[in-house]
């Protein structure tokens, strides 16, 4: 998950992700094949980006020289949420549109508010510091989408918040950033709008218009997508660690426990609001990984192209926690079975039935 953004292929079409009493969720045998592949490549791919910070480090001649192409890697990566999506997902923000709102709008005021309170918590030097708040100003990773799902949440729910935090992204993303990072460094507001535009909003629009006029074949080739997905992230992930090898070994600890604190408390505060607002659990679940996972491939594209090497670890950094946290909280919720009154049961029966058709 790039995010780490991983296109949670078949998301839009899963089966009914809400576990009730004396229900059992689908068997894997049971679930689509491209449901199945997402599973297994959210699972993966912690490993893969491991293997890959590795590589960067070990051998960062190999890796520095391709630094140029990471912005056309995250775009491929978002061509291929783009081919996951629906126009029933649009639609899914029309129907419950105060909840969708209410996830976005809490997601872009805590994750960069609580960038900039562990940057101030921490100490961070200036280009560390740039790169957690701009992690916290990214929008949602669409890795989020299948944690929902293993967490038994409101799938559909978390399919829109990301989408609609991503077509919201080109503003919000160089705004918050230029607000809070400021500061640190000098934020070129409007070539970052433009770039995340041209990374980000043109390729997930170029996917959703392929899904629509070719979508036999892209329901054909969906399996492969999340582990196109995850390669790439990789590979973005490799280039990142390798411009900023040297720095690793003085810095990699604090920016580890930077980015774990953020992520817990973007977790955290997610799921607070949800209850809150007595929402029902499978929301509040969405909402917990709606906020707390960030695109943070895009984070280290930005940071790369318009900071500085080192600025773009918290981003790489972020794309391995957070998919190891997200599993970790997706089966601790998974193992809590939940009942619900007769009444809210069937409203949300019947919101999962839509969500597959």
């Amino acid at each position: 998950m790039p995010d780490s953004s991983t296109p949670p292929a078949g998301s839009p079409q899963t089966p009914n992700p809400h576990s009730h009493s004396g229900q059992t969720s689908p068997s894997p045998a049971q679930q689509p094949k491209a449901d199945r592949s997402s599973i297994i490549a959210v699972t993966a791919l912690p490993v893969l980006v491991v293997i890959a910070g590795v590589l960067g480090f070990l051998t960062p001649d190999t890796f520095t020289p391709l630094a140029p192409t990471i912005t056309w890697s995250l775009g491929v990566v978002m061509f291929f949420m783009g081919l996951t999506l629906t126009l029933p997902d649009f639609a899914r923000i029309a129907k419950k549109p105060w909840i969708a709102a209410l996830g976005v709008v809490t997601q872009f005021i805590a994750m960069p508010l609580l960038g900039l309170l562990v940057v101030t918590l921490f100490n961070l030097p200036a280009e560390i510091a740039v790169g957690v708040i701009l992690v916290g100003c990214a929008p949602g990773g669409t890795a989020s989408n299948v944690v929902t799902y293993l967490a038994k949440g409101d799938t559909a729910l978390s399919v829109s918040i990301t989408t609609l935090s991503t077509l919201l992204a080109p503003v919000l993303t160089p705004l918050l950033t230029l607000w809070l990072a400021g500061s640190y460094m000098d934020v070129p507001f409007w070539s970052m709008l433009v770039s995340i535009c041209q990374t980000v909003l043109v390729p997930v629009i170029v996917g959703v218009l392929v899904r629509v006029v070719a979508s036999k074949l892209v329901d054909k080739i969906s399996p492969v997508l999340p582990w196109l997905a995850s390669v790439a992230i990789a590979y973005i992930v490799a280039i990142v660690v390798a411009g900023s090898a040297d720095s690793i070994a003085s810095a990699g600890l604090l920016v580890l426990l930077a980015v774990i604190t953020h992520n817990v408390l973007g977790l955290g505060i997610g799921y607070g609001v949800a209850a809150a607002c007595r929402l029902d659990t499978p929301t509040r679940r969405a909402l917990s990984f709606e906020v707390g996972l960030q695109n943070s491939g895009l984070a280290s594209t930005l940071a790369t192209t318009y900071f500085s090497p080192l600025a773009a670890l918290p981003g790489a950094v972020f794309s391995v926690w957070h998919n190891v946290s997200g599993a970790l909280l997706a089966s601790l919720f998974a193992r809590r079975p939940y009942s619900k009154p007769p009444r809210e049961q069937l409203a949300q029966d019947a919101r999962a039935q839509e969500s597959v058709r």
